[in-house]
């Protein structure tokens, strides 16, 4: 019955570090995890800052996985290179091995100071960032019990025949302890706590320090295979560029190192003896030296990534929803990250209704077919806004800090106006367009080339609109801003331009005149919503939008 009992405990010890690492994971996404996302978008800018960005918000979220997802969701829209975001998954990897340095030493005297100084913020402040922190206060308190009952269950089994002999077996077979390490990490779903446990395994002597590195090799592993596992799905393999690149990578470094556990594990032990704080050691050297030696090839590992997973078309249906995960409701930070990478597939729809509407217009008579394309394209878009806002509907809004709220306004603000620009297209452009196909006139080459112009500049403020959304930059959202005042300008312009035509006498003018006139004014209702779905918020936010243009009396 005793070894039952200690094999019971053992597991609830367990299942309270994952527990503990959950809350603490959970706390600092909800406190910090919004602003951490606009940090992380303007360090994306270069590859060194990345980096950094990668092991501070990494340190702070104790999560590569959502530091991962927020990167990819960067590159989905060509907003960053990869090489950037490569980067930042290095510096991921360097900065979950900062909490494990912490927790290495001996402080578990500290877990009930922890638990109450949390409980007191999670009291007392139950809507703000105190709330959230007090909730990353008792996960650390937790873990520290955690670690402190496996030292003490470990002890009473250590002498216990059966596990010295499953001890042995994998003490002789270090190429099992990597496996063991690599599968428990990818169930656990946190190489935080897989190296606790195998902290506490090595520090009582329970299994070798070789095969304690031979563990530590195997969670880092293991943790790169979740990314990959969960983007297997998509049909475009452009999606998986930078999880296969980590994984790559890491798998690279593991095979690298592994040969060398035997040679490397007096050398940890020469810097300190203690076993615990040896194994932590290894992790932290083991990312560090990966990074700096991958860190100056970034540029061709892109390259290789590009030419092994090229762009290919797109075979899946427009309108139907790619990154709405419904495990990821329960974690607000990952599913808004969701949310905001859906949002950016209707980014591209419209974008291609804009070509599909020029076309449309270049090409007269024989661009009927194009018509219906774009009106199917408009049905996705509908598709994927009304997929997304039940998505926001569904995440746990108990769980919600101001931060996430205002984000998830901010989500629903895009997706709302670029569904309302597609509308403009598909009720009042093509309208105007199926009209003049009817009537067999086209547009005078002066007034089709202000209308092309404007078609352009919607076509690169689309761009600004998702590199805003995404980064919240709030230059970039001034720049955009400022496009509402240029459309009107653009918009005066052609008309005075083309009532000048009128007055020339010119035929296709006449022909075209209220057609040209209401493309002019769609065109600067579209870009309106563009503004709106992105440059305002931002500017709202920072103080820097006014409540109305009309000048006081």
């Amino acid at each position: 019955m005793a070894p039952f009992v200690t094999l019971i405990n053992l597991a609830g010890l367990i299942a309270l570090l994952l527990w503990g690492v959950h809350m603490v994971q959970s706390g600092l996404q909800k406190a910090f995890g919004p602003s951490l996302k606009t940090v992380l978008g303007s360090a994306l800018k270069n590859r060194l800052r990345a980096f950094a960005a990668g092991v501070g918000i990494t340190t702070l979220l104790q999560s590569s996985t959502a530091v991962g997802l927020m990167a990819a969701s960067f590159v989905a829209y060509g907003i960053v290179p990869l090489s950037s975001a490569l980067a930042v998954m290095l510096g991921a990897n360097v900065g979950t091995t900062l909490i494990v340095q912490v927790l290495s030493f001996d402080i578990a005297q500290a877990a009930p100071a922890l638990i109450l100084v949390g409980l007191i913020l999670f009291r007392s402040f139950p809507t703000t960032r105190g709330h959230d922190l007090g909730r990353v206060a008792i996960g650390l308190g937790l873990m520290l019990i955690a670690l402190h009952g496996l030292i003490v269950e470990l002890e009473k089994i250590d002498s216990t025949q059966t596990f010295q002999a499953i001890a042995k077996l994998i003490s002789d077979q270090p190429a099992l302890a990597l496996i063991i390490a690599t599968i428990l990490t990818w169930l656990a779903h946190s190489s935080v706590a897989v190296m606790l446990l195998v902290m506490s395994l090595a520090s009582q002597g329970i299994v070798q320090v070789e095969t304690a590195l031979a563990f530590v090799l195997g969670a880092n592993l293991g943790t790169a295979l979740n990314p990959w596992l969960e983007s297997r799905h998509g049909d475009n393999p452009s999606a998986l560029r930078l999880p296969v690149g980590n994984l790559i990578n890491r798998a690279a470094a593991v095979a690298i190192a592994f040969p060398l556990t035997s040679w490397l594990a007096p050398m940890v032990l020469m810097i300190d003896d203690d076993k615990g704080r040896a194994v932590a050691n290894f992790h932290t050297a083991f990312n560090l030296v990966n990074a700096l030696v991958v860190l100056p090839f970034l540029t061709p590992f892109e390259s290789l990534l590009r030419r092994l997973m090229p762009d290919r078309p797109d075979k899946e249906a427009p309108g139907t929803p790619r990154y709405l995960d419904k495990a990821a409701c329960a974690m607000p930070l990952m599913a808004l990250v969701n949310a905001s990478r859906e949002a950016l597939r209707m980014v591209d729809v419209l974008h291609a209704m804009i070509a599909g509407t020029r076309a449309v217009l270049e090409e007269g008579a024989k661009s009927k077919e194009k018509v219906a394309e774009v009106k199917e394209l408009d049905d996705a878009l509908d598709k994927l806004n009304a997929a997304i806002k039940t998505y926001l509907t569904e995440i746990d809004h108990q769980q919600l800090s101001e931060a996430d709220r205002k984000r998830l306004s901010e989500v629903f603000t895009f997706i709302t106006n670029i569904e309302h620009a597609g509308d403009v297209i598909d009720h009042s452009i093509l309208k105007q367009a199926t009209k003049r196909i009817k009537r067999g006139v086209t547009f005078s080459p002066e007034g089709f080339a202000e209308i092309r112009g404007m078609m352009e500049r919607l076509s690169w403020n689309l761009q600004a609109a998702s590199t805003v959304f995404m980064t919240e930059d709030a230059e970039t959202a001034r720049k955009l801003a400022d496009e509402k005042a240029r459309f009107r300008s653009l918009e005066s312009s052609a008309t005075d331009a083309h009532f000048a035509r009128l007055r020339a006498g010119k035929k296709e003018t006449q022909a075209t005149t209220s057609m040209h006139l209401d493309l002019v004014r769609d065109l600067k209702l579209i870009n309106a919503h563009l503004v709106a779905a992105a440059a305002y918020p931002v500017l709202e936010e920072k103080g820097k939008l006014l409540s109305s243009r009309v000048a006081d009396a």
